[in-house]
């Protein structure tokens, strides 16, 4: 049995609005820009400022907020496509610059927008195998930086941010959250759909674009397959979607949420959505998360259902039970 016992997280200081993006494509109202994917505002990093700032941040905050002992994490996974290097491995420098003790193990993770709930099943599977008993999971993106400046379309919808989570073998604090059985799926044959071409060694002779993302076959994914997904998790879990009081899926944008929402045949009131920061990729979820839970709606002995998707094209869901 494993638990998520705190999250924070940490948004740059730089924010890009509507307004500003309307700035440069005047083609593009921010009200075009709101209605069409309920973001406002989305935390830019600074050239200089990369995604294990991000992380170190985050965690700084978990273990000062939640008077976290550093010596008692004992494995870090960092979750990240924007790593400070191919090599050496980001979450070995992170152990170095967050002060944690030598005696623990420290991996990365190349995972996009389904990342949270993969790096949750992770550190699950060593914590129920016996390894460790608290693991630090650091989520962070920088996503802005692979951005086309001409990309008006990626550019309302992605932010940076980072999230720390700590999973442990036990309890301790207030709010813990159980952690179900996982369902996972995969469909390699759109690894195009949303790529960084000539980003690591396959070199291919085409001009560089940045980030690209086909939100045409994206959409289609994820509202055809979300839906199963779900059902198939709540059968592993033995439940109904009446057992389930709250949704939280990766906070893309608010139509393909709602889309998937219908399709999935979840009361609307249950489905909850945050895009108060824009899409942060694997920060999403536990972002809401926390949001969620300072808004009052996650109870004692309550549900909540978390699922994550895209790139990969990947997808995961647990259950957690608050505890």
């Amino acid at each position: 049995m494993s638990y998520i016992n705190s999250i924070g997280f940490y948004l740059p200081e730089n924010k890009l609005t509507n307004e500003d993006i309307n700035k440069s494509h005047p083609e593009w109202s921010a009200h075009k820009i709101s209605q069409k994917t309920g973001i406002d505002v989305r935390y830019i990093t600074d050239d200089e400022e990369l995604s294990s700032d991000l992380a170190v941040k985050a965690a700084n905050k978990l273990f000062e907020n939640r008077n976290i002992d550093r010596n008692s994490i004992d494995y870090i996974i960092l979750c990240t496509q924007s790593p400070d290097y191919l090599l050496p491995t980001t979450a070995c420098i992170l152990q170095d610059r967050l002060s944690l003790s030598e005696n623990i193990g420290a991996t990365d993770i190349n995972l996009g927008c389904s990342g949270f709930i993969y790096g949750i099943g992770l550190a699950h599977g060593l914590i129920e195998t016996k390894q460790v008993e608290n693991v630090l999971f650091l989520t962070a993106e920088t996503y802005s930086k692979f951005i086309h400046p001409d990309d008006k379309s990626n550019k309302t919808i992605f932010g940076d941010a980072a999230a720390a989570t700590l999973i442990s073998k036990e309890c301790r604090s207030d709010i813990n959250f159980k952690v179900g059985n996982f369902v996972y799926k995969t469909d390699g044959t759109g690894y195009d759909k949303l790529i960084m071409r000539n980003s690591g060694m396959r070199r291919e002779n085409i001009e560089d674009q940045g980030l690209y993302m086909d939100g045409k076959e994206i959409f289609r994914f994820t509202s055809l397959k979300v839906p199963i997904l779900i059902d198939e998790c709540l059968e592993v879990n033995k439940m109904k979607k009446d057992d389930i009081d709250i949704y939280i899926f990766h906070q893309a944008n608010r139509f393909m949420l709602q889309t998937i929402g219908k399709r999935a045949k979840i009361d609307q009131d249950k489905l909850f959505l945050d895009l108060s920061c824009g899409n942060t990729v694997s920060s999403t979820i536990p972002i809401a998360i926390k949001n969620a839970q300072e808004k009052g709606l996650l109870q004692k002995n309550g549900k909540i259902l978390i699922a994550g998707f895209g790139v990969g094209l990947s997808m995961g869901a647990t259950i957690l039970t608050i505890d």
